[in-house]
């Protein structure tokens, strides 16, 4: 069984709901077809609906049994409306109210107030909106205040092992992080590999050095990171500064870390210095050794929300909204 179609047998097991804010885009109507019939989970879609009834007709499949719903006529507006200026100063009930009528901030809403699980969206939004209202709604993962991504990427053969998963992150939000952010891109990182890996995160901050063997500001910046996330969670296996080959090839790590690593020539979460090195490296990975990539999915999140690229298939929308569902 592939990495996908455990996520999608997993989310079959629970009763799950997951709701899709673009219903006027008709992949987003056809996957939440397939997410129904497949028994992943409960699909809410949100919008007026005669688009969403057009969306279905172009589509051409039948929604007769999946919920929908037109923000903008909610009963709940007003509650949600008040939800969300708790703890604003700058925000009235009206203009907060105006604000959640949008399907993006409704369905972000709905997931923070408990009456779905998680949210997938960006098909027909931009990445940086998804993240606003998710920003605003759900809110930050205790201790985070960084949004940020990670791909997941699966190896069909690496030293031996079949389908090895990895975590990359960050590869498709933060362009310069600061060492503050740097390490908050490591622990929510790594709680998204807790999640998903099967197994303990092991945690590899990348560098083009390794353990001293140059000097630079930017390895100071990893070195200064990889200090923070340790303070912050003094229990969780990170270490570095690698290169990538003492990160994840074991008789490389033997020979350039003398000292002893629960990390080292065992990582399969890997932290990218900045986002040139991390997006160049998951799309090399992706064609070079033909692997997996899965994603980007957002993190740092209090509660699951996923962004979609805008050219995604129905494949990728089903794919993504079953590995949510999996950090629910």
């Amino acid at each position: 069984m592939d990495i996908v179609a455990s996520f999608k047998k997993q989310a079959q097991a629970r009763d799950l709901s997951i709701v899709l804010p673009e219903g006027s885009d008709e992949r987003i109507i056809a996957a939440a077809r397939r997410i129904k019939d497949e028994g992943i989970a409960n699909p809410i879609v949100l919008g007026k609906p005669e688009k969403i009834a057009e969306a279905a007709k172009q589509a051409g499949v039948k929604i007769d049994d999946i919920t929908t719903l037109n923000p903008r006529e909610a009963d709940n507006l007003d509650q949600y409306a008040q939800a969300y200026c708790q703890g604003r100063d700058d925000i009235t009930v009206p203009v907060a109210k105006r604000m959640v009528m949008k399907p993006l901030f409704y369905g972000g809403m709905m997931v923070a107030q408990g009456q779905a699980h998680a949210m997938v969206a960006g098909a027909a939004n931009a990445t940086a909106t998804v993240i606003q209202a998710g920003v605003l709604t759900v809110g930050f993962a205790q201790g985070i205040n960084t949004p940020s991504s990670f791909f997941l990427m699966v190896i069909p053969d690496f030293q031996g092992e079949k389908d090895k998963p990895f975590i990359y992150a960050d590869c498709a939000v933060n362009i310069d992080p600061t060492e503050e952010e740097l390490a908050e891109i490591a622990l929510a990182s790594a709680a998204s590999g807790a999640k998903l890996l099967g197994t303990e995160p092991r945690v590899a901050m990348l560098s083009f050095s390794t353990r001293g063997s140059a000097s630079h500001a930017h390895v100071d910046k990893v070195t200064k990171a990889l200090a923070i996330a340790r303070e912050r969670d003094g229990s969780l296996a990170i270490d570095g500064e690698f290169q990538a080959d003492s990160a994840i090839v074991p008789r490389v790590a033997a020979k350039k870390v003398k000292d002893e690593s629960a990390v080292a020539g065992k990582a399969n979460v890997l932290i990218f210095p900045d986002l040139d090195a991390g997006n160049i490296c998951y799309k090399l990975t992706q064609y070079m050794a033909n692997a997996q990539a899965i994603g980007p999915f957002l993190q740092g999140f209090a509660k699951p929300i996923s962004d979609l690229s805008r050219g995604a298939s129905i494949d990728d929308i089903v794919n993504t909204a079953a590995i949510t569902l999996a950090q629910a």
